[in-house]
């Protein structure tokens, strides 16, 4: 299978530490690929190798099928990438953001006028086109930043964390405008903390933890490997939840969890839920919630890696990151002052 996005055996360290350690993964054409891990599993790092903002110490990684290390200059103009954080000088207003993008990539004033106009009616931001950035929403500079991945009509996205700190409604439209661009062709690797997004962008995902990969498959097949149901139970008293808990674990021989006035377990075992319906019975705890669901990615994170997924406060680190920030701020005023 040829694959947009692909590594091998992909390696990075930091001094001491092992930020990836032969990481396998394959994007295909024309879908998203969800990347998923805890805080410091590697996903940024994996994401700057791709757009070739930094160099692994061992392994292969190919976008579109050339050598991100070999090929750099080809797979940048192939490429966009969305951050944690808009990466949108906030001084300028959104056609001026554009128009410098366009203008560090070589396109004239006259092309980059032109396709910024047309990424801002895209993204819905004509009406704030003449205003600073610093006067958007949090959605609306998010929506830009996009933008501003897109002005050289990238066939290959790398989305990292990209609604972050956004609100339900300003995701929502994200995740719309994700929709678009992938139907228009475009490939996308996107690494979340958000594992509803995940659940409902993704075609595929990869989860990794402490540089490995631990899980692939289809969110369909990872739900199915942890438990592709899980059991809730709500006494009728709450003082009883304590007790409900216990009897659950025991009887379901994996991880519960109790969630507000509700204990939950992964089922396995088509058993279970008459075996606890038996022991609440057998101990006399009046239930006023039975029921089954399906399992949620939340969960299947929860059972690969022991813990639940939290939004990241920061970005992965790097030794790197300051001096490349630096040049990207040095870039940008050089382009103002042609402009």
């Amino acid at each position: 299978m040829t694959y947009a996005i692909e590594a091998e055996g992909l390696v990075k360290r930091f001094k001491e530490t092992e930020a990836l350690a032969g990481v396998d993964l394959g994007a295909r054409q024309g879908t998203v690929l969800g990347l998923l891990g805890p805080n410091g599993a590697g996903k940024t790092t994996a994401v700057r190798i791709f757009a070739t903002l930094l160099q692994p110490d061992g392994g292969r990684a190919r976008v579109a099928g050339h050598d991100v290390v070999r090929e750099a200059g080809v797979v940048r103009a192939l490429v966009g990438l969305t951050g944690q954080y808009a990466a949108v000088d906030e001084n300028l207003t959104g056609t001026e953001n554009l128009l410098l993008i366009g203008r560090l990539l070589g396109m004239s004033r006259r092309d980059g006028k032109a396709r910024a106009r047309e990424l801002l009616e895209r993204f819905q931001l004509t009406d704030a086109a003449g205003r600073a950035a610093k006067t958007y929403s949090g959605g609306m500079r998010r929506r830009l930043d996009l933008a501003a991945s897109l002005v050289g009509r990238p066939s290959i996205l790398f989305l990292d964390e990209p609604t972050t700190g956004l609100d339900p409604h300003s995701r929502g439209e994200l995740w719309d405008l994700l929709r678009g661009l992938v139907a228009d062709g475009a490939t996308a690797l996107l690494t979340t903390q958000y594992l509803n997004e995940a659940d409902v962008l993704a075609d595929d995902i990869v989860v990794i933890d402490k540089g490995r990969v631990i899980a692939e498959g289809t969110p369909d097949e990872l739900k199915s490997q942890v438990g592709g149901q899980v059991l809730q139970v709500r006494p009728l008293v709450a003082e009883e939840l304590g007790r409900v808990h216990e009897l659950v674990a025991r009887a379901a021989g994996t991880q519960t969890q109790i969630e507000g006035e509700t204990v939950t377990a992964p089922v396995k075992d088509p058993e279970l839920m008459p075996a606890v319906v038996r022991t609440l019975d057998r101990e006399g705890i009046a239930v006023g919630e039975l029921a089954l669901r399906r399992s949620s990615l939340d969960e299947v994170f929860l059972a690969l890696t022991g813990h639940r997924a939290e939004p990241s406060e920061e970005p992965e680190d790097d030794p790197d990151q300051e001096s490349a920030d630096l040049e990207k701020r040095e870039k940008r005023e050089k382009a103002v002052s042609r402009s």
